[in-house]
This record gives C-alpha cells, sequence and structure tokens, in this order.
C-alpha cells in the first residue's frame, strides 16, 4: 500500500517524469543485458571463447563516460527531455544493428558504440526525474528507479527463456529494437524538468565553463569516481559471467539457467526498493555498508549450493543486496552534485566507475578458464573483496540527504 500511496502523491507531470527515467534505464538495461545472457551462443556461433566475447562488455563499459558527458552536455544546454529521446533512439538503433553482426570483430565494434549511446541515459534520465520529483520519499524513489536496471535483466532473461529457442541471440538483438517506440511516450507525455527551465538563462555555458563547476567541486567528484568504482565491481563482479558459471561450471540447461537469472532479480528488485527506503531513515553511506555488509555471509550459499533450490535462494539473497545497495546511487550522486551539472556529474562518475572495472569480465573469465573453468571461486573472492571495500569507501564518504534540488550547499559530514 506505501508503493501506491508513494505514487498517488505525485502530480501527473511528476509521474510521468519519472517513469520516463525508469523506463529509458529499464530498456537500456535491457539490451545490455541481451548481449550478457547471449555471452556463450555467441562464442559458439562465432568460434570464440567467452573470454574473447566477454571483451565487448569491457568496451560498452570504456565508451560509456565519453557518452555520459557527450549527452550530459547536451543536456545541459538543450534540456532532459529531448537529449533523453535522442538517447534511448541512439541505443536502440546500434542494438539493431548489432543482430546483423557479420562477425566478431564488428560485434565488438557495435558494443563499443553501443556503450556510447547507453553512457548517456541514466544521468540524463536521473537529473529529469530528481529535478521533477519532491524531496519527501526521495529514498524510495531512489531505490525503484535504480532497479530499471534490474527489471531490464528481468526482462532480458525472461525474453531469452522464451523465444530463444526459436530467433537465435541475432533474434534478440531485433527484439532489442523495440525500445525506440519509448520515444513517443517521452515525446507525448513527458514535461521539461522544472528545475533545467528555471536556469535556462545559463545554459548557454560553454563546455569550459562547465568543467570549471567539475574542477571546483574536484573533491566530490573523485570520491564519487571510486565509489561508483566499486559500486560497479559489485554489480558486473556478480551478474555478468553468472550465466556462463551456471552453464559451463555447473552444466546446467539454458532454460534453467534463465530461470535462475529472473529469480535472482526479483530478489534484486525487491532489495533496491527496500535498501532505497531504508537509506531514508538508516541515511545513504550507512545503508549502502548495511548492504555490502551483508551480502559476505551470502557467498557460500551463491557460488557452491548443493542444489538448484539452494542456488536460487543464493542468487536471490546475493542481488537483494547488491541491488540493495545500488538502489541509493541515484538519489545519492544527485544530492551531491551541484544543479549546473547535475546532469552531467552523476553520469560521469557513474560512467567512470564503470570504465575503472571495464576489464574486470575478461579477467574474470579469463582466470576461470585458466582453472578448468573454475567461476565459483572466481566470483566468491570477486564479491568478498569488493564488498567489503565498497562498505569502507562508502562510510568514508559524505552525504546530502535530502537536500533542495536547487541547492547543493547543505552537505553532511
Amino acid at each position: 500500500m506505501k508503493f501506491f500511496k508513494r505514487f498517488s502523491q505525485l502530480t501527473g507531470a511528476q509521474r510521468h517524469a519519472y517513469f520516463a527515467a525508469l523506463g529509458g534505464w529499464t530498456l537500456d538495461a535491457f539490451d545490455f543485458f541481451i548481449f550478457i545472457v547471449a555471452l556463450s551462443s555467441i562464442g559458439a556461433d562465432f568460434h570464440a571463447r567467452v573470454s574473447a566475447v566477454a571483451f565487448g562488455i569491457t568496451l560498452t563499459l570504456a565508451l560509456r563516460p565519453v557518452g555520459a558527458l557527450v549527452f550530459g552536455w547536451l543536456a545541459e544546454k538543450y534540456g532532459r527531455r529531448p537529449v533523453l529521446m535522442l538517447n534511448v533512439f541512439s541505443f536502440a538503433l546500434v542494438e539493431l544493428a548489432s543482430a546483423f553482426a557479420p562477425n566478431l570483430t564488428t560485434l565488438l565494434a557495435l558494443r563499443a558504440v553501443f556503450g556510447f549511446a547507453m553512457g548517456g541515459e541514466w544521468g540524463v534520465g536521473a537529473a529529469l526525474a530528481f529535478e521533477t520529483l519532491p524531496a519527501e520519499g526521495r529514498g524510495f524513489f531512489s531505490g525503484l528507479l535504480q532497479e530499471g536496471y534490474v527489471i531490464g535483466y528481468l526482462l532480458a532473461a525472461a525474453v531469452s527463456r522464451l523465444f530463444f529457442p526459436a530467433v537465435g541471440w541475432r533474434g534478440l538483438f531485433v527484439i532489442g529494437a523495440i525500445p525506440a517506440l519509448f520515444v513517443l511516450y517521452i515525446r507525448r507525455g513527458v514535461a521539461e524538468s522544472p528545475a533545467w527551465l528555471a536556469g535556462r538563462h545559463r545554459r548557454r555555458a560553454s563546455p569550459g565553463e562547465l568543467w570549471r563547476a567539475v574542477r571546483s567541486n574536484l573533491p566530490v567528484v573523485l570520491y564519487m569516481i571510486v565509489l561508483m568504482a566499486f559500486f560497479n565491481a559489485f554489480s558486473h563482479g556478480s551478474q555478468d559471467l553468472y550465466k556462463p558459471f551456471l552453464l559451463r561450471q555447473l552444466h546446467l540447461g539454458d532454460a534453467t539457467a534463465d530461470d535462475l537469472l529472473m529469480i535472482m532479480n526479483v530478489g534484486a528488485l525487491l532489495g533496491g526498493i527496500f535498501f532505497g527506503s531504508l537509506s531514508e531513515h538508516l541515511g545513504r553511506r550507512k545503508a549502502i555498508a548495511v548492504a555490502a555488509a551483508l551480502a559476505l555471509p551470502v557467498i557460500p550459499l551463491w557460488t557452491y549450493a548443493p542444489s538448484v533450490p539452494w542456488l536460487a535462494l543464493g542468487a536471490f539473497l546475493m542481488q537483494f543486496m547488491v541491488q540493495g545497495a545500488w538502489g541509493i546511487v541515484p538519489a545519492h550522486l544527485n544530492e551531491l552534485s551541484p544543479p549546473g551539472v547535475r546532469a552531467m556529474l552523476p553520469a560521469f562518475a557513474y560512467q567512470f566507475g564503470n570504465f575503472a572495472v571495464a576489464l574486470l569480465a575478461p579477467v574474470q573469465s579469463g582466470i576461470a578458464e585458466r582453472h578448468g573453468n573454475d567461476y565459483a571461486s572466481m566470483l566468491a573472492w570477486t564479491l568478498g573483496i569488493v564488498a567489503v571495500s565498497l562498505a569502507l569507501v562508502s562510510l568514508a564518504g559524505r552525504e546530502a540527504r535530502n537536500v533542495a534540488m536547487t541547492d547543493s550547499s547543505r552537505v553532511n559530514e
């Protein structure tokens, strides 16, 4: 009931802005994870190792900071709404092109271009949402917004489960072009951010002036980048190679593996909402640290469970904690950012954190392959180290919980 009460208190414009951000992020993640769930089948089709195909993840993550800067700057200059439409159409178009890649080299190049388009969506959408929503309940809305990523993964797993036997990995990429239609909803139903409209007399600022704004907040920027590096290692380190682990080490079928992916993403969705709401009371930093710490005792069940039902429970609980921590990120980063660079700075920190761990998937898969496809040990060590590091880094930082989006001066040490 509290879920529906939150939304009933919003105006129509606020709901549309929020669903534009949530829908854009969901569809962006859906297109990203179609590649993830198809890693093994792409490798088989192109006669390549999983580690070679997984380099596509590296290229996607590496180009996301560039997209965050370009689309973020465009959103500061021309508004959140039109740039969000451009962004969604761009990544959907590249997804469609990926379906027709004649070889692995071409596909990897397209995944790099996809990363550029993907890098812009989160920051632009989050700025549109949080500049439109009221401060009250921001933690709850943050938790649900970030879980658009999880909903996208859940949709990718469900589409793979239902359609992969009939259409193969190329058909999955064709389905991944459907998000282009979401542009019509944004065009017809979504209004521009009130905060951007109120300050549009400043939007003729040059890139140099925007960079000066970033430099003046350099300590916050550096902290956000370090924080997001550990956050991205937390999520990508636990998700990207989980299906190859199920297929290659545990020798489960594709259908069973996709079922487990859907179960773990249900846990992730619930965790994001729970910890996002908890951060309203506990604070952003402490809630992140608690979620990261609680992931540690779940590791044995997550990677060494004796049966599929226990494995499902471990996957559910692990992603409840991983995406529980992630659910706090949109509100936390937007609260720490000054208004003049809010569409660019949080996204750049987020995506530069992605860049910092861009090689994680091929490194992880390479280690597992060199040890007889022992993905379990590699996943366990990765998550143990990263969870502890994330908890410590989050507690060492600062926050600006519920700060007004037009005033970034109130920061809680």
